[in-house]
C-alpha cells in the first residue's frame, strides 16, 4: 500500500463502509461471545433505583470501574438491596450499550463479599425491621407452662433434633411434631418460613394436632451458614406466628435476626427444650407440697368451723321443744276457738229471738204513730215560729213605712213582702220534703220489720211451738212426752200437751178416700 498525495493509503478505498449501529452490534457480539457469564467482585458506587424498578450501579476497585444494571424482575428476587460502599460479588453477563458506547454487566445474582459486607447488610436489615416494630417487646407472647404438642422446625438428619428429643424425654416427655427443612443453602429461608406458617395454619380438631409452642433450631456455624435465619422472610414469619416461638439457632455467641423476632431466644437447641417443658419430678414435688399445704389449711378451716358450730349449737334452743310447745298452744287455741264460736252462735240466736219478739206489728205501729206525732208537733212548732218571725219582721216594716218617703217606703215594703213570701214558700217546701222523707224512711223500716217478723211466716200457714216458758221449740229433741206446749197461729194461740215418742222422719201423706177420693180403678 502506498500513500498518495491526498494523504490516503492505497487500498483504503477497498474497506467496506459500516454504519455506527453495525459497528456497535458487531462489538456487542464479540464481547458477549468472548465473556458469556462472569463473576465480578467490587465495591458498589453510584447506586440508583429507577422508577421503573431497574437498578443502576457501578462496580469498582482500586484501578478500574465497570457499569452494572439489574433489571426489575431480577431485582425483585435479590436477597438484599445494595448500597454505596458495600463490597459485593455480582454474577451476570458482559454486554455493551450502543447508545452510550460503553460496556456493562447485566446482574443476575448479587451477594455480599466477605464478613464485613455481611455484617453491614445484617445491621442495615436489623434497623429497618426494628423500625417496623417486629422486634417490639409488646409483641412477645408468653410460653405455655406445660404444652401438649411441640412443633420443631429443623433438619431431620442433624444432631439438633436428637438433642431436643433426648432433653424432652429427660424432663417431661411430650408429643413432638417435626417439620424437616434445610437450614442453609439456596431456598432454605423460604422453606423455614413456609414451615412456621404451615404450623400456624393447623386448626384444633385437625388430624394433625396444632402445636402449643414452636422451636426453630439449628446447630452452630459461620455467619454464611446461619444466613438463612437472617433472611427477611424468616424474620417476618416468626414475628407473625400466633403460636409462641423459641429461636435456638447456633451457639450462645451466635446472633441472628430471628432471635429478635422470636418470643424467646435459647442459646442452644437443648436449652430450647428446657424452656419448652418443666421437669416432671420437680412438678411432682411442687404438687405434693401444695397438696399437703392445702390439706392442712382445709383441716384447720373445717376444725374452726366445727368449733363455731358447736358453740352456736349450745346457744340455740332445741327446735323440737319449740315445735312441741307451739303445737300444744295451737291445740289449746283450737279448743277455745270452737267453744267461743258455739257461745257466740247461741248468743246471736238468743238476740235474734228477742228482737223477733219485740218486732210485732203492734209495736211497729206504735213506733210509726209516735214518729208521726213527733213530726206533726215539729211541723206545728215550725209553722208557729215562721208566723212569729213574719209578724216580728212586719212590725219594723210598718214603722219604717211611716218614716220614709212614700215612694221608697212603698218599694221597700213591696220588696220585704216579696222576700217574706219567697222565704215562707221555701221553708214550707223544705218542711214538706223533710216530712215526706221521714215518712218514706219510716214506711221502709216498717216494711223491713214486717218482713223480718215471724208473723209474716204465720200468715203463710205456719205455726210457732213454744214451751211452758214461752221459748220457741225448734227441734224434736226439745219435746218430751206429756210436756205442755203452746201453738201459735196467725189468728191466735192454743195450749196442748205433747204425747207419743219423737220421730225424725215425717209421716207419709195418706191417700184420700171416700166420696171425694179417686177410688179404685179395678
Amino acid at each position: 500500500m502506498t500513500e498518495t498525495a491526498g494523504g490516503t493509503r492505497e487500498g483504503a478505498h477497498n474497506l467496506p463502509v459500516l454504519t455506527v449501529t453495525q459497528v456497535s452490534l458487531a462489538l456487542q457480539r464479540v464481547v458477549e461471545e468472548s465473556f458469556g457469564r462472569v463473576r465480578v467482585r467490587g465495591e458498589v458506587s453510584g447506586f440508583k433505583r429507577h422508577a421503573s424498578g431497574h437498578l443502576y450501579l457501578s462496580l469498582k476497585d482500586s484501578e478500574a470501574l465497570i457499569e452494572a444494571v439489574c433489571w426489575r424482575l431480577t431485582a425483585q428476587h435479590l436477597r438484599f438491596m445494595p448500597q454505596d460502599g458495600l463490597e459485593v460479588i455480582c454474577t451476570g453477563r458482559i454486554t455493551t450499550y450502543p447508545g452510550r458506547s460503553k460496556y456493562q454487566i447485566v446482574i443476575e445474582s448479587l451477594e455480599p463479599a466477605g464478613i464485613g459486607a455481611l455484617m453491614a447488610l445484617l445491621e442495615q436489615r436489623r434497623r429497618r425491621l426494628a423500625a417496623e416494630g417486629l422486634f417490639a417487646a409488646a409483641r412477645k407472647k408468653p410460653l405455655p407452662h406445660l404444652p401438649d404438642v411441640i412443633g420443631v422446625v429443623t433438619s431431620e438428619s442433624g444432631a439438633v433434633i436428637r438433642d431436643i428429643l433426648h432433653r424432652l424425654r429427660e424432663r417431661f416427655p411430650r408429643h413432638v411434631l417435626v417439620w424437616p427443612v434445610p437450614v442453609q443453602g439456596e431456598g432454605a429461608a423460604e422453606r423455614i418460613a413456609a414451615a412456621i406458617a404451615g404450623f400456624n395454619r393447623l386448626l384444633p380438631g385437625d388430624p394433625v394436632p396444632r402445636p402449643d409452642v414452636l422451636i426453630v433450631a439449628r446447630g452452630g456455624g459461620s455467619i454464611e451458614d446461619l444466613w438463612a435465619f437472617n433472611e427477611e422472610a424468616v424474620v417476618r414469619a416468626a414475628a407473625a406466628s400466633a403460636i409462641p416461638l423459641i429461636a435456638a439457632v447456633g451457639h450462645e455467641t451466635d446472633t441472628t435476626l430471628i432471635d429478635f423476632a422470636a418470643d424467646r431466644r435459647a442459646p442452644t437447641p437443648s436449652a430450647a427444650a428446657e424452656m419448652a417443658v418443666p421437669v416432671r419430678s420437680e412438678l411432682w414435688v411442687d404438687v405434693g407440697g401444695a397438696r399437703q399445704r392445702l390439706t392442712g389449711v382445709l383441716t384447720r378451716h373445717f376444725a374452726a368451723l366445727a368449733a363455731e358450730l358447736r358453740s352456736a349449737r349450745r346457744g340455740v334452743r332445741d327446735p323440737r321443744a319449740a315445735i312441741e310447745g307451739a303445737a300444744q298452744r295451737l291445740d289449746e287455741l283450737g279448743g277455745r276457738l270452737g267453744r267461743a264460736l258455739r257461745i257466740g252462735h247461741e248468743q246471736r240466736r238468743a238476740g235474734f229471738a228477742q228482737l223477733a219478739q219485740r218486732l210485732t206489728p203492734a209495736a211497729i205501729t206504735r213506733r210509726i204513730e209516735r214518729a208521726a206525732a213527733a213530726l206533726g208537733q215539729v211541723s206545728r212548732l215550725l209553722e208557729h215560729d215562721l208566723r212569729r218571725h213574719v209578724a216580728e219582721a212586719s212590725l219594723p216594716l210598718a214603722a219604717l213605712r211611716g218614716r220614709l218617703r212614700p215612694l221608697v217606703l212603698t218599694r221597700l215594703v213591696t220588696d220585704g213582702e216579696r222576700r217574706l213570701t219567697v222565704l215562707g214558700t221555701v221553708l214550707g217546701r223544705s218542711l214538706a220534703r223533710g216530712l215526706d222523707d221521714r215518712d218514706s224512711r219510716l214506711a221502709a223500716q216498717a216494711k223491713l220489720l214486717s218482713s223480718l217478723s215471724y208473723r209474716s211466716v204465720l200468715e203463710r200457714g205456719f205455726a210457732v211451738v213454744r214451751d211452758d216458758r214461752q221459748r220457741p221449740i225448734t227441734s224434736l229433741r226439745g219435746i218430751r212426752a206429756g210436756m205442755p206446749i203452746a201453738v201459735e197461729f196467725r189468728d191466735g194461740a192454743v195450749d196442748a200437751t205433747a204425747s207419743g215418742a219423737a220421730s225424725s222422719t215425717p209421716p207419709r201423706p195418706r191417700k184420700p178416700s171416700g166420696p171425694g177420693g179417686q177410688g179404685s180403678l179395678f
